[in-house]
Order: C-alpha cells, then sequence, then structure tokens
C-alpha cells in the first residue's frame, strides 16, 4: 500500500482502548467515587464492606488499578480515583442509572427491584445502546431513586443535601433523593408516601433515636432515624444548602446499607 494511503488508513481507523477492564474492575472504580462522597480517601475495609469481599483481597486489584492510571493509593491512607478513573466510574454510573431509569418507565418493573438487575446490565451494555435508551426516555437527569444521571460526556450534577435526619422539628423541604442499596427501606418509604419531589415537614424528634415524627404531604407519618439518614432533601428556602464542590461526591455519607 502506498505511504500516502497507509497513513490515510491508519487515520480513520478508531482509536483502541488502552485496556480492558473487567467487570470487577469497574465495580471497584465505582465503589471507590462512592466512598469518595465524603471527601476522604476509600479505605481498604470500607471497600471491601462496600464490594462484599475480603479485605485481604482489595490490594491486588487496587495495585492493577493503580498500574492502568485509575487509581492514586497512599498506603495507611486510601485509595482516590484519578480523572481517568473517575471518567470511567462516572459512565458506570451513568448506564446504571440509565437502565434503572428505563426498567422502571418503560418495561414496568417496581422501584425496588431494578437495583440488581442494573447491576448485572451495566457492564455489558453499549455507549450506543445507553444513549438510545436515554434518547427514549427523555434524556433523564435522575434516576428512579432521584440519583443524578452523568452525562454523556461525564457531567453530574455535585449538589450535596442535607438528610431528613439532620432537619430540625419544624423544617419542611422536598425529598430530591435516597439510598437505593436496600429494596426493603424502598418499600418502606414508598409505604409512606416518601418519594422524590415529595413534600415533608419534620413535626417532632424523640429523643434516644426514638421515631421521628413527619407530614409527609398531608399525612402524618413516623420513620426510624436510620430511614431517615438515607433519604436527602432541600430545605425550603435554602437552595443554597445543597452545596456545590468542584468535584461530583454527592452527599455526605450515611451509615452503609449494602445493596
Amino acid at each position: 500500500m502506498p505511504r500516502v494511503a497507509r497513513a490515510h488508513a491508519q487515520e480513520s481507523e478508531p482509536a483502541k482502548p488502552r485496556h480492558e477492564l473487567t467487570g470487577q474492575a469497574e465495580d471497584y472504580l465505582k465503589a471507590i467515587y462512592e466512598l469518595e462522597r465524603g471527601d476522604e480517601p476509600a479505605g481498604t475495609n470500607a471497600l471491601a464492606e462496600r464490594l462484599g469481599i475480603a479485605a485481604a483481597s482489595v490490594s491486588g486489584m487496587l495495585q492493577r488499578l493503580a498500574r492502568l492510571g485509575l487509581v492514586k493509593t497512599e498506603r495507611y491512607h486510601g485509595s482516590r480515583l484519578t480523572e481517568p478513573g473517575r471518567a470511567v466510574a462516572l459512565q458506570l454510573i451513568r448506564r446504571h442509572r440509565i437502565i434503572e431509569s428505563y426498567l422502571v418507565s418503560r418495561l414496568g418493573f417496581e422501584w425496588d427491584d431494578v437495583h440488581e438487575e442494573a447491576e448485572r446490565l451495566e457492564h455489558a451494555a453499549s455507549p450506543e445502546l445507553i444513549d438510545r435508551m436515554a434518547k427514549v426516555l427523555g434524556n433523564p437527569t435522575s434516576d428512579p431513586h432521584g440519583a443524578p444521571i452523568p452525562t454523556a460526556e461525564g457531567k453530574v450534577d455535585e449538589r450535596r443535601f442535607a438528610s431528613i435526619a439532620a432537619l430540625e422539628p419544624g423544617s419542611g423541604a422536598r425529598v430530591v433523593r435516597m439510598s437505593d442499596r436496600d429494596p426493603k427501606l424502598l418499600r418502606y418509604l414508598a409505604g409512606r408516601g416518601i418519594r422524590p419531589g415529595a413534600r415533608i415537614r419534620v413535626e417532632a424528634k424523640e429523643p434516644f433515636d426514638g421515631p421521628i415524627v413527619l407530614t409527609v404531604g398531608r399525612e402524618r407519618q413516623t420513620m426510624a432515624p436510620g430511614a431517615a439518614a438515607n433519604v436527602w432533601v432541600e430545605p425550603d428556602g435554602k437552595s443554597a444548602g445543597a452545596t456545590s464542590t468542584s468535584r461530583a461526591r454527592g452527599e455526605t455519607p450515611t451509615p452503609r446499607s449494602r445493596r
């Protein structure tokens, strides 16, 4: 082949990825991203708990991800994503949340049934499929649980919100999002009318970790503090209460529950 033609053919070929990641490696990146939301590095034990694996097995994968330039690990301090690692994590999160949205909106799944399905599908879905699903849905900005959906370019809502557990009696707020980790929690919240967009008001908080009394819409409800800590809200008249950061890290973490 003539040199000019050969050069033209090479220029027209799509760039090949520098590395292929397994689903397990992608899960690590997503877990580190989620743990970093509290502005602290992801510790080995916290990462193992998040992924449901033994802490002893975490180091090897972190070393591999570090060699790929996706993670920076500092001994005794934990791990953080690099910019390339963060980009991979955000794309995985985008796939997960669009799949959840599609399952609920188009296939009739309940909001407490979609997480595990999305976990299985997110590693196999191509960017083209996800973009088409997003287009069919009208390019949603949040999933059925209120979590922000990153754009195809990797931009995501960076605001943080207080939990219901942090509100004082007399405070009103709009529900923004909730943890989707536990289907039982989602059914518990649905039974009390607590979904994204719902209006709530804290009427009373019993001492010693007692129940929180809420008005949800026009109904009086009680709520366990542990559940309230996993529902994030925008207080009335305090859009500044949702603060922005230079990196998308989400809400201040609350005690974790397994997905």
